[in-house]
């Protein structure tokens, strides 16, 4: 077991126990219905998901590509990275299977954050079809003026943290 899957354990029984002191088992009942609805979701999304990114290895020359957003390519391959990030479709379900696959075929960690965070703020999908025909351009300008330096800074942070941990 690592780390990250104790936390999450320890943060389940801990919310757990918070339900049942309130609610009692008609709670806990109630969160493992909930939850089983989304895991019906996931375990039929998931797996395609994944399938979907392998395939794109295949297509895409992912060795080019990494070499642009490799380890080395500094914050270049991070500026890169967060561009492509932006354009990557979807949600999760296909955006961190995508990253998955440019980290196996030599991609950086800080490009690969810099990757999820440009997904993050930017996802032009997302912009085109919901953001700025609710909220308007006039947002949009100004949500992608404040927001975009983040993904480039997460990258650098990031190389950083790398540079002088154990973690990379």
């Amino acid at each position: 077991m690592n780390g990250p899957l104790i936390i999450v354990w320890v943060a389940v029984l801990i919310l757990g126990y918070f339900v049942w002191r309130r609610e009692g088992p008609r709670g806990l009942r109630a969160g493992a219905a909930s939850a089983a609805g989304i895991s019906k979701t996931l375990v039929l999304r998931l797996p395609l998901a994944l399938l979907a990114a392998s395939f794109l290895v295949q297509i895409v020359p992912i060795e080019p590509m990494s070499r642009l957003i490799g380890p080395t390519s500094g914050v270049i391959g991070i500026f890169i990275a967060s561009l492509l990030g932006g354009l990557l479709p979807g949600g999760p379900m296909t955006s961190f299977p995508i990253a998955i696959v440019f980290i196996e075929g030599g991609a950086g960690i800080p490009q690969m954050v810099g990757l999820i965070g440009g997904w993050s703020v930017f996802a032009l999908h997302r912009l085109l079809a919901y953001e700025a025909p609710i909220m308007g351009w006039r947002f949009v300008a100004l949500r992608l003026g404040s927001c975009l330096i983040l993904p480039l800074l997460a990258g650098l942070i990031t190389e950083v943290i790398v540079a002088v941990t154990p973690l990379g």
